[in-house]
This record gives structure tokens, C-alpha cells and sequence, in this order.
């Protein structure tokens, strides 16, 4: 096997488990949102997306709500191209 297989996200049910857990927030709203988007696709999340979800996941809630609801547009560390695309199937999700 590959590097690039054996520590990719989808590869290892760790991994899987621990984003998952940390989805699980302290506004309800997120959890909620989160979850549902965990549900319809975290066995399809390519690398680059998990990357972009942990990015998201490292923001307090009150930043990472108004990022979902487009109330403000990601900014500094955030303003990536894999993690504005992730935002965006979190917005319709």
C-alpha cells in the first residue's frame, strides 16, 4: 500500500470517528447541521475535504455558525479554496 492510502482520512475508522466527535457542538444548531452533513457523505470525503471540515471545526461556534448561515464569508487561515467548497455543501446540505 501507498503512504498516501494508509493515512488517508477514509482509510482509518480512527480518524473517521474522531471528526466525527468533534462535530459535536455546543450550539445546537451546528450539531445538528454537522451531523446531517456527516450522515449523507462522510464516506465519500476526499482528503482535501476532511482538511477543510477540520479547519472549520478548529473556529469557535458562534464563527463557525455564521460561516454556515453565510452571515460573514471565511477569512485569515480559512479563506482556502477547498474550504470555501466544503461551506458551500455545508450551506445546501
Amino acid at each position: 500500500m501507498t503512504e498516501s492510502i494508509l493515512s488517508s482520512h477514509q482509510a482509518d475508522p480512527a480518524n473517521r470517528a474522531r471528526l466525527r466527535w468533534r462535530s459535536r457542538r455546543g450550539l445546537l444548531e451546528n450539531d445538528i447541521i454537522l451531523t446531517r452533513f456527516l450522515d449523507a457523505y462522510e464516506t465519500e470525503l476526499t482528503d482535501e475535504e476532511v482538511d477543510a471540515l477540520t479547519r472549520l471545526l478548529d473556529l469557535s461556534d458562534n464563527a463557525l455558525m455564521d460561516l454556515v448561515l453565510a452571515r460573514k464569508e471565511p477569512e485569515g487561515e480559512v479563506d482556502l479554496p477547498h474550504v470555501r467548497a466544503l461551506l458551500q455543501r455545508l450551506r445546501i446540505a
